[in-house]
């Protein structure tokens, strides 16, 4: 396996950062959600096209509605930053800037995340 290494490589202790196939593992599952949880969102707002605010909180207040809506929200933010650490790994060549860049969309991933799921949740428990 060290022949495969550069000796600049073997002098710096660096190799592989063994966390790229769980990236992309990661990656290709949120996107497969996301291909049959956008399906049945998009059929879920096309049913609730024209319908009053109650009907529309009813709705969501249904169990499973409740449950894939949330399931669609939790991949949909994960799947986002995921694709934004590659952006932000592939273009972003300053230290400093990469990990203040890193840790803001993470935070702002996880607050989306959870302000949108706090919101399912009000709405399904309230009715």
């Amino acid at each position: 396996m060290s022949r495969y290494r550069t000796p600049l490589k073997n002098v710096r202790g660096l190799g592989t950062a063994k966390t790229g196939t769980e990236h992309f593992v990661h990656q290709r599952l949120t996107a497969t959600a996301l291909v049959f949880l956008g399906i049945w969102f998009v059929w879920f707002v096309l049913s609730l096209v024209g319908s009053d605010y109650l009907t529309a909180a009813d709705a969501v207040s249904k169990p499973w509605n409740a449950v894939l809506l949330v399931g669609f929200l939790v991949a949909a933010f994960w799947h986002a930053q995921l694709g934004l650490q590659v952006v932000l790994e592939d273009y972003i060549h300053n230290s400093l800037a990469a990990l203040a860049l890193q840790v803001s969309v993470k935070f702002i991933a996880v607050l989306g995340a959870i302000v949108s799921i706090f919101a399912v949740a009000r709405i399904a428990l309230a009715a």
